[in-house]
């Protein structure tokens, strides 16, 4: 209403437009002073509410009543302010139970999931006690150095963070699949058990598509030690044709000793059958849960070794951190198998180097998903992939982290792995 009125006296007095902006900024001046000591008062009474809440006390109430009459404010702008002032505090209020509730929901979670595979972890021990057997298979034992990583706090106000990784012996069984011309490949023996496929909702930078948690009984099996080599995929890549042609020399990277890239699914799938023609035996792509068992190997942190990473343990882009990791190397290409420590199952290179390949279709969550680690399919041309890659960030190499590619997608940050499903004999 002002402004017209000022448009109508500019009109009348024949003002230009510089003197009319003069009398107008004159004209507006107290409304300018009235606001900023409205803006005061505001900031007294939220300093009041934040200390004391409501209802404040008659100190405060007579603090305020100074300060209104100081800045000249009409009691119903006062009234108005607390009154809103009033609603923010207990919209604060209802936003703090509610982070509460979360909290202590989550933590009742932890604590279940906990529990649960305290119980879970119990039967692996006692199946892997049973022989994992296939028709002309003789293992043998080899033992190996895993590691784990601990976040320890020191320094003035134990504020700096050190990471220290320590390593234990362990052993496994494994056998070996010549190839010819000298080229082998070791299968390494995983026991049967139960475990929690996805992340509990408390894991740090987790996907929705972990989600839900669920049990998943895994039968006993044989996982390659590393993934598939550029020397093994040559020769497999040379047997008889099944359903499509083979590049024996397709990887970016190229290193006898570093894993096979640029493969598509198809691709992976005609290798599991060249390779299950020449030895009689039934190779093929892992499933997803076979995948995310072996991976985890027993534990249920967010890694195999533990709640962080580092670059020390596995082949990723180290310019970016998990959780309260340090930086590492973007070493900006794959890295030979085995250079970084395997998991308690023996696996090496499960974390990082390159996504691999899963039998599976994609799926966008966990619902109605198997529980007895078969390969779930569907009609779709997407399927999954796992274990991060040199390329992606730390949270991509999590165990349950996923990532799904078309099936005739070829790419230099993914390569795979083989299984062999194994007969229990007691």
């Amino acid at each position: 209403m002002e402004s017209e009125i000022l448009k109508d006296l500019q009109e009348n007095l024949g003002l230009t437009d510089l003197e009319a902006k003069a009398v107008r900024e004159k004209a507006l001046e107290p409304y300018g002073i009235y606001k900023k000591n409205i803006d005061k008062y505001r900031l007294f009474l939220t300093k009041f509410v934040d200390e004391q809440g409501y209802p404040l006390n008659e100190t405060a109430k007579n603090e305020l009543k100074k300060l209104q009459q100081y800045y000249v404010l009409k009691d119903e702008d006062v009234v108005r302010l607390e009154k809103e002032q009033e609603v923010e505090h207990q919209k604060r209020q209802v936003e703090k139970l509610l982070q509460q509730q979360q909290a202590e929901r989550l933590a009742q979670e932890a604590t279940e999931y906990q529990r649960q595979q305290a119980e879970l972890q119990k039967k692996p021990e006692t199946e892997s006690s049973t022989r994992v057997s296939l028709p002309g298979i003789q293992t043998q034992p080899f033992e190996f150095d895993t590691a784990t990583i601990t976040v320890k706090n020191s320094g003035l106000f134990r504020l700096a963070k050190n990471y220290e990784i320590n390593r234990s012996r362990k052993q496994a069984e494994f056998f070996s699949e010549y190839l010819g011309n000298g080229e082998i490949m070791e299968m390494v023996k995983i026991p049967g058990g139960q475990f929690l496929m996805g992340s509990p909702e408390n894991e740090p930078e987790r996907y929705d598509s972990e989600s839900p948690q669920h049990t998943v009984t895994i039968q006993p099996f044989f996982m390659g030690k590393f993934p598939v080599t550029q020397s093994q995929w040559v020769i497999v890549a040379g047997l008889k044709k099944v359903n499509r042609d083979l590049n024996p020399y397709p990887s970016k990277f190229i290193s006898p000793n570093r894993p096979v890239e640029q493969v598509s699914w198809s691709d992976a799938v005609e290798f599991c059958a060249r390779l299950s023609n020449k030895t009689g035996k039934t190779y093929r792509l892992p499933s997803e849960a076979e995948w995310e068992y072996a991976c985890r190997a027993g534990t249920t942190t967010p890694f195999y070794f533990g709640e962080t990473i580092t670059t020390d343990l596995a082949n990723y882009n180290g310019n970016y951190t998990y959780g309260s990791a340090p930086k590492g190397i973007c070493r900006n290409l794959t890295t030979d198998v085995g250079k970084f420590p395997p998991n308690p199952f023996g696996l090496f290179d499960m974390h990082g180097n390159l996504w691999e390949w899963c039998q599976d279709a994609w799926h966008e969550n966990y619902k109605v998903a198997p529980t007895d680690g078969n390969p779930w399919m569907s009609e779709n041309d997407e399927r999954l992939l796992r274990g991060g890659s040199w390329k992606f960030d730390a949270r991509s190499c999590r165990s349950a982290a996923r990532f799904m590619l078309r099936s005739v997608y070829r790419d230099y940050i993914v390569g795979f792995r083989v299984v062999i499903a194994a007969s229990l004999r007691t």
